[in-house]
């Protein structure tokens, strides 16, 4: 089998949501910010990339880049009213159409390439090109609505790439797994109903959207069942993501039997991510990556994509997404994560880590699991 697909192009690195300090519109009592200001900012995907080269591991993989999404690609999820909205705001000079997810001048190709990046990714698998595939697709996707942008999230990127391989490789039973640490809101819309399509979310209660939990959602009509939510307690750490998989990811993916699966992995669970608060670190990343490798082992030939989501900390995201990759790749490099002893002493205490495991086992139960 070919090396690991690695998905990158330059482009991406060039959107803007325009002047905000986080994620705050610069203005009224918001001072202008001192560096890359917006949360969602090029720098923690650039920075990835290069400790992917420095390293070595760039050896280990098939880097590449993949055509933007087509009209066609985006129309099987996004309504042609919205495709031309995004596009006339985005040719006269940015804006904002939804919520919490401003865009800069252009920023319409450039979401169409990030989509494409996934697409690629999904397909290379597919077609047996690449052992499994990566890519680092920005501005992510998984908070978008078929009609609405969210959360930095401008196009639908998983759901456009598994549409896609539905139109080419006619591939039935998709696992989508989430974990990034807001709720995949935007991938749960979209296959809510659909059986074909299982939709697992991890993600810390009640941040984003703000005060989402969804413990109880899990699909209508004939998708009842295929839609799972996971929340997590703040602070939940390494022992609440490795129970949850234990407990209930890898047991719903037994039940479903995918043919494909693919990962929306924010690293914004992250000890020092500013905009949550779950302290996993990159070994954590490294688990979860074999454990949904192994299932794709077991499950759907190894067909495994993993596309970037969010992931706010510039200087943590690289040591997270590493050690994914490496995973991925089958290679070890000389890498060490200089924060991995300080977010291991952080990880919460046992009486925490029980009373989390308990809430995952109610979970679990009420799912059949």
């Amino acid at each position: 089998m070919s090396k690991t697909a690695c998905f990158t192009d330059e482009r991406t690195f060039w959107h803007t949501g325009g002047t905000h300090a986080l994620f705050f519109p610069v203005g009224g009592w918001v001072q202008p910010p001192s560096a890359s200001g917006y949360a969602e900012s090029p720098e923690s995907k650039r920075r990835l990339l290069a400790l992917v080269q420095t390293s070595g591991l760039a050896a280990s993989l098939d880097l590449r880049s993949a055509p933007a999404a087509t009209e066609e690609d985006l129309l099987r999820i996004h309504p042609r009213d919205y495709l031309a909205r995004f596009k006339a705001l985005s040719d006269e000079n940015g804006g904002d159409l939804g919520d919490l997810a401003p865009f800069g001048k252009g920023s319409y190709e450039i979401a169409a390439l990030s989509a494409g990046l996934a697409l690629g990714a999904v397909d290379t698998v597919l077609s047996g090109q690449a052992a499994n595939a990566f890519s680092l697709s920005r501005p992510p996707g998984h908070h978008c609505l078929r009609d609405k942008p969210m959360g930095f999230c401008l196009f639908a990127n998983i759901p456009v790439a598994i549409e896609a391989a539905r139109a080419k490789h006619r591939v039935g039973r998709v696992a989508v797994i989430d974990w990034d640490v807001h709720h995949g809101n935007g991938t749960q819309s979209i296959y809510y109903d659909d059986p074909n399509t299982l939709t697992i979310s991890l993600h810390q209660e009640n941040c984003f959207p703000p005060g989402y939990s969804g413990a109880d959602e899990r699909g209508a009509g004939r998708g009842e069942g295929a839609n799972v939510n996971i929340p997590l307690l703040p602070g939940g750490g390494h022992d609440a993501y490795l129970y949850a998989f234990e407990r209930i990811v890898l047991p719903a993916l037994e039940r479903f039997r995918p043919e494909l699966i693919v990962v929306a992995s924010g690293l914004d669970a992250s000890a020092v991510d500013p905009l949550a608060r779950m302290l996993l670190h990159s070994e954590s990343y490294r688990a979860m990556t074999q454990l949904v490798r192994d299932a794709a082992e077991r499950h759907c030939k190894g067909r495994l994509a993993i596309v970037h989501e969010g992931g706010y900390s510039e200087a943590y995201v690289p040591f997270c997404g590493h050690a994914i990759i490496e995973t991925l790749a089958d290679v070890r490099t000389k890498v060490a994560d200089p924060m991995l002893d300080l977010a291991i002493a952080q990880q919460p205490s046992a009486r925490f880590a029980a009373f989390q495991r308990q809430l995952i086992d109610e979970m679990a139960a009420a799912a059949g699991y």
